[in-house]
């Protein structure tokens, strides 16, 4: 029995994967790629029939939708992953209340969690400042935001011929931080009370 199953609602062959490798080759390049997983081969086919949208509502506000607060609700949240069996990292950023994914990059090879965390963060406060969103931006890293907040993304990182492109992004990022001021409130998600962190890819 797999561990987890995956849903692709939209890719190249939408379905019920058993295997991340299967599912990965549906939603690698195709644009808007919709995609998550499943503890039970039951409840992926409840979340395929049921939508993407709704899927991914409920697994960010299930049980705790009367402890987040509505000033929380209105915000975004940025998440990265780097699942083991792919070594390839993704962050994406998603609105709380609905789960409409705003923007995901990836994948990236030879690359960290944290640094997809501050080039998720610092990709979403250039994006509010161009687009005029007003609204808090939730992060559960507390390293990534710490270098936000220095304007520099402290990783130990080796640079290799794989991610010299991850390299730029870094360097592009801190720059805008240098250049930019801005207004966005940049906090922490809190997942103890609030429950797994919305723009999670729910591969954990």
């Amino acid at each position: 029995m797999p561990a987890k199953f995956y849903i692709v609602w939209k890719g190249r062959v939408p379905g019920i994967y058993q295997s991340w490798d299967d599912a990965k080759a549906q939603i690698d390049g195709f644009a808007g790629a919709q995609y998550a997983s499943a503890k039970t081969e039951a409840l992926a086919h409840a979340a395929l029939a049921g939508g993407y949208r709704d899927y991914i509502s409920a697994k960010g506000a299930k049980a705790t939708q009367t402890v987040i607060p509505q000033s929380v609700l209105r915000g975004y949240a940025v998440d990265a992953s780097l699942p083991a069996e792919t070594g390839m990292m993704e962050y994406r950023c998603v609105k709380i209340d609905t789960g409409e994914e705003l923007f995901k990059q990836g994948p990236f090879a030879d690359a960290t969690n944290n640094i997809g965390e501050f080039l998720g963060i610092v990709h979403a406060l250039s994006l509010f400042k161009r687009s005029h969103i007003d609204a808090p931006l939730f992060s559960d890293s507390r390293t990534a935001m710490a270098w936000v907040r220095q304007k520099h993304a402290r990783s130990a990182l080796a640079r290799t011929e794989r991610n010299t492109a991850l390299f730029d992004l870094v360097a592009r990022a801190e720059a805008w931080l240098e250049a930019h001021p801005y207004t966005t409130q940049v906090l922490k998600w809190d997942t103890e009370n609030w429950g797994e962190n919305p723009a999670d890819f729910g591969r954990k």
